[in-house]
């Protein structure tokens, strides 16, 4: 058995390379960037009117007073040539005139007719945003890791590009074990429970934009066990297994595991809730066989899994963000071994919620965070830090 910190420590020291293409923007949203992408222009690629208002050419006797002789609207290509005193009606988002030296907005301005009169100070430049004033042509637009939100997707089609090479996310295997498992919908006879963990992890995996998901269910039954884990492992990057890894009668994962030679990184953490959580390696496939019950998986996943899985997608991300909150109440932990206690944030504050077994998924329906406390800490007091890990929305 190890500390949940060489657990950690094994998990940020594995080595994954993944697989990049070239896709659609449109289709690559919360990919993550496979190479830099330079800048194929300038942005803006001409001098823009920030505001809507008149585009002047300053007279050097500083007056008030200019002629209007013309209008310029986004899109317009007319370059109006301007004598000192001269400007014209402007919109924003337009080309300004290479003649004109500054923008006054239009609530600045009396005009009649053709004429206008400005009522407050007017300095050069002002209001005009300058040839590549957001990035200029060759400069590096996004970095590689980088994860395509909608701005970024947006940042990019304003630079007229179209395709981008991404990582490709991994493909991923979700194997739930035992006999007493029914699906949602069917009906539940006595003994029977209904599976919740294949459903939860898919649709972690699913808002990681994981979409290359094969679900297996296997009955406690140890040939049947093996033969599902090395179908997985031969057609997945990544095989996630529910249940049967403990040391039960009826528990065959790991047996089965080790008689497929997979190399085992760890198994058992010294925590609560998840201790039975086995990590290995099987050719170029990882594997995780997680606990059972619904919150231990979850939470295991949350620690462990996914900063794995961020690897794969090529992120900067290195897990969920920890930060520290102060506590609203005492709390005693019982036993030797650090835990991951579901919680609630508020502001600054931090709850620890009732409902800690392993077992209750719906304190962590309610959670927001989870806290941790480490094996070493035994009781922390009212008004004290405490390390909390925030759960993705």
């Amino acid at each position: 058995m190890i500390s949940v910190p060489e657990a950690l420590f094994i998990i940020s020291s594995i080595h994954y390379a993944p697989v990049s293409k070239n896709v659609f923007l449109k289709n690559a949203k919360k990919l993550t960037l496979s190479k830099d992408i330079a800048s194929p222009m300038h942005m803006p690629p001409f001098r823009q009117s920030a505001m809507d208002g008149y585009a002047l050419l300053m007279h050097p006797e500083n007056t008030n007073v200019y002629q209007i002789i013309g209008e310029v609207k986004a899109g317009d290509t007319a370059n109006y040539r301007l004598k000192p005193g001269q400007g014209v009606r402007i919109f924003t988002g337009a080309r300004v005139p290479d003649d004109a030296d500054t923008i006054v907005i239009q609530e600045h301005v009396s005009r009649s007719d053709d004429t206008i009169i400005i009522n407050k100070e007017i300095h050069k430049n002002q209001n005009i945003r300058p040839v590549g004033e957001q990035i200029k042509k060759g400069d590096c637009a996004l970095v590689k890791g980088t994860t395509l939100t909608p701005a970024a997707i947006g940042f990019l089609a304003g630079l007229g590009i179209n395709k981008v090479d991404v990582y490709v996310p991994p493909k991923v295997a979700i194997i739930t074990t035992g006999n007493e498992l029914v699906a949602p919908g069917e009906a539940l006879y006595d003994g029977k429970i209904y599976e919740s963990n294949s459903i939860q992890l898919e649709a972690v995996l699913e808002q990681l934009s994981i979409k290359n998901i094969t679900k297996y269910k296997v009955q406690d039954e140890y040939q049947k066990t093996k033969k599902t884990i090395q179908e997985a492992i031969q057609s997945n990057d990544l095989v996630l297994i529910s249940g049967g890894i403990s040391v039960g009668d009826y528990d065959f994962v790991k047996q089965a595991l080790q008689e497929l030679n997979t190399e085992e990184l760890f198994y058992k953490i010294k925590q609560k809730p998840g201790k039975p959580l086995f990590f290995g390696k099987n050719g170029s496939s990882l594997i995780f066989a997680l606990p059972g019950n619904p919150a231990s998986s979850l939470t295991c996943f949350y620690i462990y899994v996914l900063p794995v899985i961020e690897k794969m997608l090529g992120t900067f991300n290195t897990g969920l963000t920890r930060t520290m909150k102060i506590i609203t109440t005492d709390f005693i932990k019982k036993g030797d071994r650090a835990q991951f206690l579901k919680a609630k944030v508020h502001n600054e504050q931090v709850e620890i919620l009732e409902g800690q077994s392993s077992a209750m998924l719906y304190t962590y329906a309610i959670a927001n965070a989870l806290v941790y406390i480490p094996e070493a800490i035994n009781k922390v007091s009212k008004g004290n830090e405490v390390e909390t890990i925030l759960l993705p929305s």
